[in-house]
């Protein structure tokens, strides 16, 4: 396809722009690797700041996923390997951004910007309602985001597409090659969490 190079290259660079770690500079004065998990992104904005300034971060890694894959899918009509490939630039742009020193952030947000620019509402929603309630069960932050992505992807695979009311869903294969894709990176960003087995929290924990 036309210009795909170029784009891979645009998405990789979109996806690698350290929003979150600019908010915690421009808005807080605050290293947010300093906080936390020491991870450069939205959540650590939060524990920095509030919730306004976490929401923004949050946004805009969102964002910096959604719009190349989204121009890619609608209106340059990539398909195929080319569109698998768009679409995992933004996410590896973010693990492993070149503009820190390829230590970039976990890419939970801009995975779910992705998906929002492949399916629209479907895939964050999904994600986002799975990951709401896995939390509340699960103490390791790594397992409620591989299963809340796989049963997301479950239901983007098993689902009618009408469903997304655009019928604007790629293709199964496409759905199944970018959940994957997006799934090994996601693992290897939570590795840590996910040396240990998965267990309920116990009521401690929860409270």
């Amino acid at each position: 396809m036309e210009f795909l190079e170029i784009w891979l290259l645009f998405a990789f660079l979109l996806g690698a722009l350290p929003f979150s770690v600019w908010v915690g500079k421009a808005v807080l004065g605050k290293d947010i690797r300093q906080f936390g998990d020491a991870n450069p992104g939205a959540t650590n904005v939060l524990r920095a700041g509030g919730k306004a300034s976490g929401l923004l971060a949050l946004l805009l890694d969102m964002l910096k996923g959604a719009i190349p894959v989204g121009i890619a899918h609608f209106r340059f009509d990539y398909s195929g390997w080319a569109l698998i490939l768009v679409a995992l630039m933004p996410i590896l742009g973010h693990a492993f951004s070149p503009f820190l020193s390829f230590r970039g952030g976990k890419a939970v947000a801009v995975t779910g910007g992705v998906w929002m620019g492949l399916t629209i509402w479907e895939g964050p929603t999904i994600g986002g309602l799975l990951m709401g309630l896995l939390v509340l069960w699960l103490p390791a932050d790594g397992w409620v985001v591989l299963f809340a992505q796989v049963g997301m992807l479950g239901w983007l695979l098993l689902t009618p597409s009408a469903w997304n009311g655009l019928n604007a869903r790629p293709a199964p294969f496409e759905i199944l090659m970018i959940g994957i894709g997006s799934l090994l990176i996601l693992a290897w960003k939570h590795r840590v969490d996910l040396s240990k087995l998965p267990h309920r929290k116990q009521k401690r924990e929860a409270q």
